[in-house]
């Protein structure tokens, strides 16, 4: 294995986690304003407050007494999303593409029963998904459809994308495409791909695969490249309105888009992780010193994404 000398990390503008926890998160991102991030459900109802777009909420379970009682918020709906408020890295997120007969079936393939869904009810309930092991809230959402012009990108799920904004400017952004080994969730560390998105124009630059260098999807052999994100300016907004309703300055922010609802609001992370440096081929501290420099100049929303677009586009 090789390891790179932190001093070369440094002169790339690379962000390490140790100064991402200190410098960043601990410096930018109040810890009274967590739970607005750290709570799915708390998130989705703020978004609404903002008058911002995000997945159709179903209903939520917050008693083990009520788990018996689950198919009230899904019995008009043959496949639906079960996730843990507090949860994070993906985990506990269930995902279910059909139902038919008492079965429910996972992208992957694997069918489930009433019994096997009201276990992982449970289980979240118990905070085994959750940060800390605290007990927690079940949330159901409806699926997104996702958008035709991301057909062959994803394998059996909805790709979303992240955007971290730091202190409200858009600053880096990737695409995260599920696979097979991800189960139909767009999460990095359990397979998803991740794919770098150009600030400027919401094309694709580069993609890993557990943090190595990919071409072509995994599942269905679609070339990264040719990757385009639609409603772009959209997104951008969106995101960084994000800045103003949580007053996070170091903050990752999750989009998927609906095919017929446009980019809605999936989640927002107070600690977004680094493998978006990866996907982009581009050290995060490059643009946060520029940022750092004009922060306070743009009065407006639109002012500090036109500064990103300006002067973050790709060079290659």
């Amino acid at each position: 294995m090789l390891f790179a000398n932190p001093f070369s990390l440094r002169k790339l503008g690379i962000l390490g986690m140790n100064n991402r926890n200190i410098n960043f998160i601990g410096k930018y991102n109040e810890r009274k304003n967590y739970p607005l991030v750290d709570n799915k459900l708390q998130t989705k109802h703020l978004a609404q407050e903002h008058n911002l777009a995000v997945p159709e909420l179903l209903g939520f379970i917050e008693y083990q007494v009520e788990v018996n009682s689950f198919e009230k918020y899904i019995k008009d709906e043959k496949s639906f999303v079960i996730k843990p408020a507090k949860g994070s890295g993906g985990k506990g997120i269930l995902v279910i593409l059909d139902s038919k007969n008492g079965k429910y079936i996972k992208p992957s393939g694997e069918e489930l029963d009433k019994t096997d869904i009201r276990r992982h009810i449970s289980n979240i309930l118990s905070g085994l998904y959750s940060l800390g092991g605290k007990n927690d809230i079940a949330v159901f959402e409806k699926v997104v459809n996702f958008d035709d012009r991301f057909d062959g990108f994803s394998f059996e799920g909805v790709p979303d994308v992240r955007v971290v904004v730091y202190r409200g400017y858009p600053s880096l952004a990737m695409m995260r495409l599920s696979t097979s080994e991800s189960d139909g969730k767009a999460n990095l560390h359990q397979g998803a791909v991740g794919v770098g998105i150009d600030i400027c124009t919401g094309k694709a630059l580069s993609a890993v695969q557990f943090n190595r260098p990919v071409k072509y999807h995994p599942d269905t052999n679609k070339e990264l490249k040719t990757l385009e994100v639609p409603y772009w300016d959209d997104i951008l907004y969106l995101c960084s309105q994000c800045y103003e309703m949580t007053n996070m300055g170091y903050l990752g922010a999750d989009i998927v888009i609906d095919k017929q609802r446009g980019p809605l609001i999936l989640e927002l992370n107070a600690r977004p992780g680094l493998a978006i440096q990866i996907a982009n081929d581009l050290g995060a501290l490059t643009r946060f010193k520029q940022i750092d420099k004009v922060y306070g100049k743009h009065k407006t929303i639109q002012e500090r994404i036109d500064f990103s677009k300006s002067n973050f586009c790709n060079k290659g």
